[in-house]
This record gives C-alpha cells, sequence and structure tokens, in this order.
C-alpha cells in the first residue's frame, strides 16, 4: 500500500467513484498543474474505445489546461498501460506520478512518467 497526500486521496474517491457509476473496466482521475480534478472511465463503444486515462487527458487538454501533476488508475489489471504513460508524457511531461490500484481503491503501486 502507498501513503498518499490528501490530494492523491481525492483522486482515488474520483476514479473509485466514476468507475463504480458506470461500472466500467477502469476508472481514472487526474489532476492539473492548476488544481482542477478530471474523472473518467473506460469508454468502449463498437466504434470508440479510449481508456480511462485518456479520457482524463482528453478532458484537461479540452478544458485548456497546460499540464498534470498527477494521475490515478483503478482496474483490475492492477498496471497502467504504457500506451496510457505515453498519453500523460505526450501531454505533461517526464515526472508525473501515477498512481495504480483495485477497483475498490486500494493503491498498489506507483510510477512517473
Amino acid at each position: 500500500m502507498t501513503d498518499l497526500s490528501p490530494e492523491d486521496d481525492k483522486l482515488v474517491t474520483l476514479a473509485r467513484a466514476t468507475r463504480s457509476r458506470t461500472a466500467a473496466r477502469e476508472g481514472a482521475a487526474v489532476r492539473d498543474s492548476d488544481g482542477r480534478t478530471y474523472a473518467a472511465a473506460t469508454v468502449a463503444l463498437p466504434s470508440l474505445q479510449v481508456s480511462a486515462l485518456g479520457v482524463c487527458v482528453a478532458m484537461a487538454v479540452s478544458s485548456g489546461s497546460r499540464g498534470l501533476e498527477a494521475a490515478v488508475v483503478l482496474g483490475d489489471s492492477g498496471q497502467v498501460s504504457p500506451l496510457d504513460l505515453d498519453v500523460l508524457r505526450d501531454f505533461a511531461g517526464p515526472g508525473v506520478v501515477v498512481h495504480v490500484g483495485d477497483p475498490r481503491g486500494t493503491v498498489s503501486s506507483s510510477t512517473t512518467t
């Protein structure tokens, strides 16, 4: 288990609630460099497939965010995909903390972009 700051704990709560509400494969949340948060679930439509973290980054970009400080991904796999890490790096650069946990919100690991 990883100790989280109160701000990162809020991201866990948002990701868990979003995933639970939609019964999606993953839930994610990010905090941008201005302190705004974005939460999303995996989109799995026949014509559109986007990870929960990908949706969060798209929301931040379309809202005019200039960068990200932290991210949380909750799902059954217990890991963040390399593609999602690339998406974070493309937008926010190196050093973004990514916490990974299970659907209940238990964070098991953390990494950085």
